[in-house]
C-alpha cells in the first residue's frame, strides 16, 4: 500500500457538521466527496435527509447523492462495491477521496469488507431457525449444497450456525460467503484514516432540535406528500426512515402534526445515541471535541495536518 493510497473518512452522529466539514475539506485538497448515507442516494428525498444543497453539490463533485429512484435497491454491498470503484478512479487522477459516513453500516462494509458487516435480517434468520426446528440439519445443508455447493462442501451439517450464515450471506448479497473471504483477505488496497467529529450530547441534542425546526419551516411535510403523489408506495425502505415514516402517520391521521414533530425529534435523538455507539467502539477512529461551528476551520487544519504526516 503506497502513501498516495490514503483516503479521509468523516464519521459522526446525524446533526454533527459532517457535510459542512467535508466541503472545506474538499475545496482545500481538491477533493471529490463520496457520501455513505443510504437515503441521499435516492431522488426527492432532500429535506428530510439533509442533504447537500445544490450549491454546495456544485462547488464538489460528490457521488451517492440524488442518484436513485426511491424503490431502487441500495444496500451495504451495493455501496462498498462501487465505491471501492470510484476510489481507485479518484486516486488514479491524484484526488484525494473525502468519504463523509453517515451510516456506520456502509463505513464498516466499504473499511472492513461485507462479512465482517453483514447483520442478519431477522426475518430471514427467523425462517431458517423455523425449518432447521421442523426438518432437521440434514434439511438446511442440502438446501446450503444447491445455492453454494463450495461452502457446503467445507461444512458438516452438525456445524448448522455456519450453515445458516452461509445462507444468510448469499441470500443477503447475492455473493457465497468463501467469495467475500477472498476478496476481505486480500491485502487491503486502500488506507482509510477516519476522523470522528464528537459533540457534547445536549449541544448534539439543540443541534437536532434546530435541524428538525428548519427541516419542517423548509417544508418537509410537503416532500413526503410529492414522493407519495408520484406514485411510491409508503412501504418502500427508504421511506422507512426517521423524518418521514412520522409525516406519513401524520398525512393518514393517525397521529397530530405536533406529535409527529415531537417524534421526529425523538427518534432523531435516539437514532444519533445509537449511531454513537457503533462508532466508539472503533478505536481507529481519531475523534476532534467540537462546541460550535466555530471550530470547524481549525479541526480542517489539525485533520490535514495529520493526514498528511501519516506514513501509512
Amino acid at each position: 500500500m503506497k502513501n498516495s493510497d490514503k483516503v479521509i473518512v468523516i464519521v459522526g452522529p446525524t446533526c454533527s457538521g459532517k457535510t459542512s466539514l467535508s466541503l472545506m475539506l474538499a475545496e482545500k485538497i481538491k477533493g471529490e466527496i463520496i457520501s455513505a448515507d443510504s437515503r441521499q442516494v435516492y431522488k426527492y428525498l432532500s429535506i428530510g435527509t439533509a442533504k447537500p444543497s445544490a450549491e454546495q453539490l456544485n462547488s464538489v463533485k460528490h457521488y451517492f447523492v440524488d442518484e436513485l429512484n426511491p424503490d431502487e435497491e441500495f444496500n451495504a454491498d451495493i455501496f462498498s462495491r462501487r465505491a471501492k470503484e470510484i476510489i481507485r478512479s479518484l486516486l488514479g487522477k491524484n484526488l484525494t477521496p473525502v468519504v463523509v459516513g453517515g451510516s456506520g453500516l456502509y463505513i464498516k462494509a466499504l473499511i472492513d469488507g461485507i462479512t465482517q458487516t453483514i447483520i442478519a435480517d431477522k426475518s430471514l434468520r427467523e425462517e431458517l431457525l423455523e425449518a432447521r426446528k421442523i426438518y432437521g440439519n440434514e434439511y438446511l445443508y442440502n438446501e446450503l449444497k444447491k445455492i453454494d455447493p463450495v461452502s457446503a462442501e467445507r461444512m458438516l451439517p452438525q456445524n448448522w450456525k455456519r450453515v445458516i450464515r452461509a445462507i444468510e450471506v448469499l441470500k443477503l448479497t447475492g455473493k457465497p460467503i468463501w467469495q467475500h473471504h477472498l476478496e476481505n483477505n486480500s491485502k487491503p488496497e486502500f488506507n482509510f484514516v477516519q476522523y470522528g467529529l464528537l459533540w457534547d450530547r445536549k449541544k448534539l441534542y439543540h443541534n437536532i432540535e434546530q435541524r428538525v425546526n428548519q427541516m419542517i419551516s423548509d417544508g418537509l411535510v410537503d416532500e413526503v406528500k410529492e414522493i407519495l403523489r408520484l406514485g411510491y408506495s409508503k412501504g418502500i425502505n427508504s421511506l422507512n426512515t426517521v423524518g418521514y415514516k412520522e409525516i406519513i402517520d401524520f398525512i393518514e391521521n393517525k397521529i397530530t402534526f405536533e406529535q409527529a414533530v415531537y417524534l421526529i425529534k425523538r427518534n432523531t435523538r435516539r437514532y444519533a445515541k445509537r449511531q454513537m455507539t457503533w462508532l466508539m467502539a472503533d478505536k481507529r477512529i481519531n475523534w476532534f471535541e467540537i462546541n460550535s461551528d466555530n471550530d470547524f476551520d481549525n479541526i480542517v487544519e489539525k485533520i490535514l495536518k495529520d493526514f498528511y504526516e501519516r506514513k501509512n
